[in-house]
């Protein structure tokens, strides 16, 4: 599938990049390595998005937070789930990334890891939960809804697109692509809207025109998982 693609659109195993490997520990754990390095690469653009309507600092801060993840990451045993690998991502965000960012995302990840459990693999059914309980998570801390032009922008659309997927009969790579690919169109799609939440809330109509900032590491968060999948 490819970004102009329509989200939750049916794609067989045939039309991804590669085999796809399951959405196992360590699957999970290159996630979150690439996500650091996108991160740490996108940081100044995060940073020039949240200076235009926010405290300019979200790249940092989330830079940071993924950065500090990577250490413990390292001699994770056999017996690590995706679920646990999860969950410190969540400790370790709440813990080191400032601002709105750290709760938000923190929630989204711990939420994720109650709802696979110790899977040790997740199919398409447990990658829609996943995405769904990280959602349900921002909605419950930030109190937002879709059209607000806060990260939820990103996350609705990834989700409705994966469970459209999956309900379809989708292998589990094509649903996580289909729901990168409709993070990304949720991510651009925040620009012509006024916030409704958030620092941003304050500018009024002065917003329009700026992409949120939340919604666009969310969109790098999936592309990489996405990504994750098709090199290996």
């Amino acid at each position: 599938m490819t970004p102009n693609d329509e989200p939750g659109a049916v794609v067989s195993d045939a039309d991804l990049p590669s085999a796809a490997p399951r959405l196992d520990t360590g699957w999970t754990i290159r996630w979150i390595r690439l996500s650091a390095d996108v991160l740490a690469a996108n940081r100044a653009a995060l940073n020039t998005l949240d200076r235009d309507i926010g405290d300019g600092d979200h790249g940092e801060n989330m830079d940071r937070g993924f950065q500090a993840i990577l250490p413990k990451l390292d001699g994770l045993d056999d017996e690590t789930t995706p679920g646990s690998v999860l969950k410190i991502v969540a400790t370790t965000l709440i813990s080191t990334v400032g601002g709105a960012a750290g709760p938000l995302y923190g929630t989204a990840f711990l939420k994720a890891a109650g709802a696979v459990g110790t899977t040790q693999s997740l199919d398409a059914t447990a990658l829609v939960a996943l995405l769904t309980a990280a959602r349900d998570g921002i909605v419950l801390r930030g109190k937002a809804a879709e059209g607000d032009k806060t990260m939820v922008d990103a996350w609705t659309p990834a989700v409705n697109a994966a469970s459209a997927a999956q309900t379809a009969g989708s292998p589990v790579g094509a649903v996580l692509l289909a729901a990168a690919d409709a993070a990304a169109q949720g991510a651009q799609a925040t620009e012509p809207l006024v916030a409704r939440k958030g620092r941003a809330s304050y500018l009024g109509e002065r917003a329009i025109g700026h992409r949120d900032p939340g919604s666009q590491s969310t969109s790098l968060l999936l592309r990489a998982a996405a990504d994750v999948m098709a090199q290996h």
